[in-house]
């Protein structure tokens, strides 16, 4: 338990020693676990002040009389904010310690303490209802302080993907300022199925989507836009090259590739005749009626 600092302001050095002599008598530190710091002897408020500032309970201690009153009802206007609670005692009349009861001190100085104790019991509700309202703000606290923990995180994802969009929003401005470029010049804008008829007449006109994905594959995005039956280009030349290579395409995707030939064989030769001594017989021959005439004169 924590020792309750008392501190005594009386009005000069006599008071002193008839406040030194009755707590001789007081075993206030074993009773009451208080101590008593000090015992002031001035009337000065700056000096009172400066060394009362700090205490848990503060007993200005003056005559009964009007000016003993007075002094310390000032005292206790000036002093109430500095320390943890004042009380009033009042000395007997007369500051000769050979003449002052000192038991009748010891016992104003008692009654001083319980009462100062009673007072402050009046207030334990108030301090409880203090100490429970503490604690729901700390509970609070800790809540609010979770919460904040949920959105900074929160913060920080919504942060990132700000940047993400911010980026975006770049590219798409870079993009607007090219299709803007394209559109303030009319002479940029060509009908897909005249351009294409253009350069192929005899093949059909290819789905629009499909000049699209071959203008982003070709990474023309931003110089080229597809789009409404139109082609958006920074010139006639790129439009052409573009169709062209979405034809070449369509043509590669159509025809499937062809299987190997195998090799040629070669027919078979026929047999070479063997050969024969004497005159060569010729098969089928045919035989004119000229020639049979001269074999006959040769006969």
């Amino acid at each position: 338990m924590a020792i309750v600092d008392v501190r005594i302001l009386v009005e000069g050095a006599s008071d002193v020693e008839v406040v030194s002599k009755a707590l001789q008598g007081l075993a206030l530190g074993s009773e009451y676990n208080i101590t008593i710091s000090s015992i002031i002897p001035t009337t000065n408020v700056e000096i009172a002040k400066s060394a009362a500032a700090g205490a848990d309970l503060l007993i200005i201690a003056t005559d009964a009389d009007r000016v003993g009153r007075d002094l310390a009802e000032r005292l206790f206007s000036e002093l109430g904010e500095m320390v943890g609670h004042v009380e009033r005692m009042k000395l007997p009349l007369g500051h000769d310690l050979e003449h002052v009861d000192v038991e009748l001190v010891r016992k104003e100085l008692k009654n001083t303490l319980v009462r100062a104790g009673l007072k402050s019991l009046q207030i334990l509700p108030e301090y409880m209802a203090l100490r429970n309202q503490l604690l729901d703000l700390k509970g609070r606290y800790d809540g609010l302080g979770e919460e904040y923990r949920k959105l900074k995180e929160e913060y920080e994802a919504v942060a990132k993907a700000y940047a993400k969009l911010k980026e975006e929003n770049e590219k798409l401005k870079e993009e607007n300022e090219g299709l803007k470029a394209l559109l303030e010049s009319s002479k940029n804008i060509y009908r897909i199925d005249e351009a294409w008829k253009s350069l192929f007449p005899a093949e059909p006109v290819p789905d629009e989507a499909y000049i699209g994905k071959a203008v982003e594959k070709l990474g023309l995005a931003g110089r080229v836009i597809v789009g409404q039956g139109y082609i958006f280009a920074e010139d006639r030349a790129l439009v052409d090259e573009l169709l062209r290579t979405v034809y070449l395409s369509m043509t590669i995707k159509e025809e499937p590739p062809k299987p190997p030939r195998p090799p040629a064989e070669e027919p078979p030769k026929p047999p070479e005749p063997e050969s024969r001594s004497g005159p060569e017989v010729v098969e089928n021959a045919e035989v004119k009626p000229d020639d049979i005439e001269g074999l006959l004169k040769g006969l």
